[in-house]
């Protein structure tokens, strides 16, 4: 059941009617060979039962979570440019760790793609409802999409996002709250005074440096998520 939901959700988001009846192209490809290193990799490392995930594309990846936290517990499963679309892929093979905890962030590179919202949001829920039947005790924590700066150049086709990411936050605050997960507003913590991605945790516009780490790390204590 879940498969085939799966490929009508992959038809649906691939081809979809414009206002004018003609069909929108979007990109959901997400095998890059980036992507088939990191998970022939993952396969030989797979997830056990008392593990801490931390799901989701680059911002993720870039991170030494486990020193981060002095935690050899905690696992990095970030792929850089990963969509929705790739972690739902992949997903299972985490799952079947049965971990403690998942912190998923993901959604900026669909974005960068115009892959629509609607679409995101509902990867989003297929993500959740996976894990609460595979893994019914894992504690599943969203964690909002983050700001981006435009005054960088480096990826302008993540910038000028604002509206939809702000959309896409509370969409998932929704879904935290429709499933009783935790959810934690990283985006604020990392914001200028105009909701933008603050420079000094940044030196792209997208990705985040080690002082933007640490304010995470933090948050994440302060919520009583990670010690």
């Amino acid at each position: 059941m879940y498969k085939l939901f799966y490929i009508l959700l992959v038809l649906v988001s691939v081809v979809l009617p414009n206002k004018y009846g003609a069909c929108q192209a979007y990109d959901t490809s997400f095998r890059t060979t980036y992507y088939q290193q990191k998970v022939s990799l993952h396969s030989l490392l797979p997830i056990q039962k008392n593990d801490i995930v931390f799901l989701g594309n680059s911002i993720t990846d870039i991170a030494e979570w486990a020193e981060i936290f002095k935690n050899d517990k905690v696992k990095n499963r970030g792929i850089s440019g990963d969509i929705t679309f790739g972690v739902l892929a992949r997903l299972d093979d985490i799952l079947l760790g049965k971990p403690e905890k998942i912190f998923l962030m993901i959604g900026i590179n669909d974005l960068a793609r115009n892959i629509p919202d609607s679409v995101i949001v509902a990867n989003y829920n297929a993500i959740v409802q996976r894990c609460l039947i595979l893994a019914p005790f894992t504690k599943i924590i969203l964690q909002s999409v983050l700001p981006t700066n435009a005054q960088f150049k480096e990826f302008k086709n993540h910038q000028n996002k604002k509206e939809h990411i702000l959309y896409l936050n509370t969409q998932l605050q929704a879904i935290a709250k429709k499933y009783k997960l935790s959810y934690v507003d990283v985006h604020f913590a990392l914001s200028d005074a105009k909701g933008d991605l603050a420079t000094q945790f940044t030196n792209d516009g997208l990705h985040i440096n080690g002082a933007a780490y640490m304010v995470w790390r933090d948050l994440l204590k302060a919520q009583g998520l990670m010690k």
